[in-house]
């Protein structure tokens, strides 16, 4: 096993999460990095394969586990925080973990922004907010996200005959 590769990161899942969902995880990423693909990027796609390779099966993913960094906990951004903090480390020099700046306001304590503050995440990637704002799990952050964004433009289509 590689220690310096985190399997759930490169996944872009929870630690905790159901094999289903890393299943599903996988197959969304190949779609979008296959050489057949909406982005083809053959390193990236290794890097997947690689990542999935490790928790495919029950027992990978138990081995992997006991043998990995990460402590796979309940919600939070620590559960995806490594015990030795290398990977995170990575994250932040990659600029996916949260601002240092400011931590204003409720942050997202779940998925790829865990840690980030929902202000600063509006500036960052407002179109996650949007998804989140539809999705069951943003509820909580739903009239926040809409005081910080501009409503979303309704398109509307004219037919002539």
């Amino acid at each position: 096993m590689e220690p310096e590769i985190d399997a759930y990161h490169i996944l872009q899942v929870a630690p905790h999460a159901e094999d289903f969902v890393l299943e599903a995880a996988y197959r969304v990423l190949a779609r979008q990095y296959h050489p057949d693909g909406v982005n083809p990027d053959a390193t990236k796609m290794a890097e997947i394969n690689r990542a999935y390779d490790l928790v495919r099966t029950t027992e990978r993913r138990k081995r992997y586990d006991r043998l990995s960094r990460t402590r796979p906990m309940g919600p939070g951004s620590e559960s995806l925080r490594p015990v030795m903090g290398e990977p995170w480390a990575q994250r932040v020099a990659a600029g996916s973990a949260p601002p240092v700046s400011s931590q204003d306001g409720p942050t997202i304590d779940f998925g790829r922004y865990a840690g980030w503050s929902v202000k600063d995440l509006a500036k960052h990637d407002p179109d996650y907010l949007r998804w989140l704002s539809r999705h069951s799990s943003g509820v909580r952050y739903r009239n926040l996200i809409s005081e910080l964004l501009p409503p979303e433009t309704v398109l509307t289509s004219k037919t002539k005959y």
